[in-house]
């Protein structure tokens, strides 16, 4: 049991971590992690790993193959960026986050070898760096069976990529981050393909056919094994249901019928597939019916179209891209009824802004403009001007503070809600910060389900 003392002791730890550069400012290199890890014996070579990277979707379909695995009776690690709410949720362990005790003491594996190598090179170990090398020896010390690695950034230099993967997966790729990426798809998809291993099996979700050339010509160049949805696996059809879809697949080595999947979003169910097609990948054969169905039931993706509160209906997505914006635009237009729906906005100032409110507006009735807490925040005075432009003054109200601006939609469709027959809801969308942070109000004032 966690005592006041551990949390205490968490505290500073993660204060020490967050003191290091933050992982939205990197130095694109291996060399650091590299020595860092060859400092602490190479953990991240110590069990098999699945590499995920792509623009979106990854955390969930790392969810997904974790559920797939776990129902297979592997011991898994799980390594996700960023958290919602709190840093342990990073480094997950047969399905549930580190426990304070468990980060401590990989904390204090590592501290000594954080300071060694800070000596040593002309720029220091980062945050996310840092965070890294702490969950492979979180996962080397459990033992785990299987890693499930998410990609933090990009790919070939990402501090990830130094495991020696059995199976990389490549999630769709948009533009996002073309301050390191580069501006177009092609220079983007260059960076990603960096994660695809020699001889290794590469499972490719649905691409536009530009990233696709280059992500195949790279699986030729490494004689990898290729596994691309719409070709070798494919999701066959999808059906919505209460709480979420039934989907049938059509995997690399059979065919997997009336699974439900408790999320919502064409999205996400192409996610399934990837993830499943994973699965099977690495292990070389079908997979069990039951298990299968077993295990996408069991499915969870906090910030993720998760509905946090109902009367009224409160939608929190961590969307933070056009991508991710225009899914999350689809899903409420395909999959709710909502007579009229009040977005709550707050992005960070290094996004799309312009890309994000687009994808928005035809489906967003009210949008009020807020800022999270994050120093990235894009400020509201200015997204208030920006979204003027696309949406009109008449639609378009402002709260900086974040709480505030939810209590504000939240009363406003409360109130919609008493003098109509439909049902409106409140959106709350724009980072996982934004996610995150919202999450946490909304169980502070007793509004979001358990």
């Amino acid at each position: 049991m966690t005592s006041p003392d551990d949390l205490e002791v968490l505290g500073v730890v993660e204060a020490a971590l967050l003191k290091r550069l933050p992982e939205s400012q990197i130095e694109p290199s291996l060399v650091r992690i590299a020595a860092l890890l060859d400092a602490l014996g190479s953990p991240e070579l110590s069990y098999p790993t699945v590499h995920i990277g792509g623009t979106n979707g990854k955390t969930s379909t790392a969810r997904m193959v974790d559920s797939l695995f776990t129902e297979l009776d592997y011991r898994t690690g799980r390594f996700t960026s960023p958290h919602l709410e709190s840093m342990l949720e990073r480094i997950s362990i047969k399905g549930e986050p580190i426990s304070p005790e468990g980060f401590i003491a990989s904390y204090n594996d590592i501290a000594l070898y954080l300071d060694l190598i800070d000596s040593r090179q002309p720029h220091p170990i980062s945050f996310f760096e840092a965070v890294t090398a702490l969950a492979f020896v979180a996962f080397a010390e459990f033992p785990v069976d299987l890693g499930i690695i998410e990609v933090g950034m990009g790919g070939q230099w990402d501090a990830t990529n130094v495991v020696s993967s059995a199976v990389s997966v490549i999630m769709p790729i948009g533009l996002d981050h073309t301050e390191y990426l580069g501006g177009t798809l092609e220079e983007i998809a260059q960076t990603k393909s960096g994660i695809i291993k020699p001889e290794s099996h590469v499972v490719l979700a649905a691409q536009e056919p530009e990233v696709a050339r280059i992500l195949m010509e790279k699986i030729i160049e490494k004689s990898a094994i290729p596994y691309r949805e719409g070709v070798e696996f494919s999701l066959l059809r999808r059906d919505i249901a209460v709480g979420g879809q039934m989907i049938s697949i059509q995997g690399i080595y059979s065919q997997y019928t009336d699974i439900y999947l408790p999320l919502y979003g064409a999205h996400q169910a192409s996610n399934a597939a990837v993830a499943l097609a994973t699965a099977e990948a690495f292990v070389g054969m079908a997979l069990d019916e039951e298990v299968v169905r077993n295990a996408f039931a069991n499915v969870k993706s906090p910030g993720r179209l998760e509905v946090l509160h109902r009367d009224p209906t409160v939608i929190v997505d961590a969307a933070h891209n056009p991508h991710g914006a225009r899914a999350l635009a689809n899903t409420l237009q395909t999959e709710f009824d909502f007579e009229s729906i009040f977005c709550v906005l707050a992005i960070l100032g290094d996004k799309d802004v312009i890309g994000v409110l687009k994808e928005l507006e035809p489906v967003v009735d009210r949008l009020v403009v807020s800022q999270s807490n994050s120093p990235r925040a894009f400020e509201v005075e200015k997204l208030y001007a920006e979204a003027i432009k696309i949406f009109g003054a008449d639609r378009v109200y402002k709260e900086a503070n974040l709480i505030n601006a939810i209590t504000y939609a939240s009363e406003q469709v409360t109130l919609l809600n008493q003098v109509s027959e439909g049902v409106s809801a409140v959106v709350i969308t724009g980072s996982v910060v934004t996610a995150g942070e919202a999450r946490t109000k909304l169980k502070k004032i007793g509004r979001a389900e358990e």
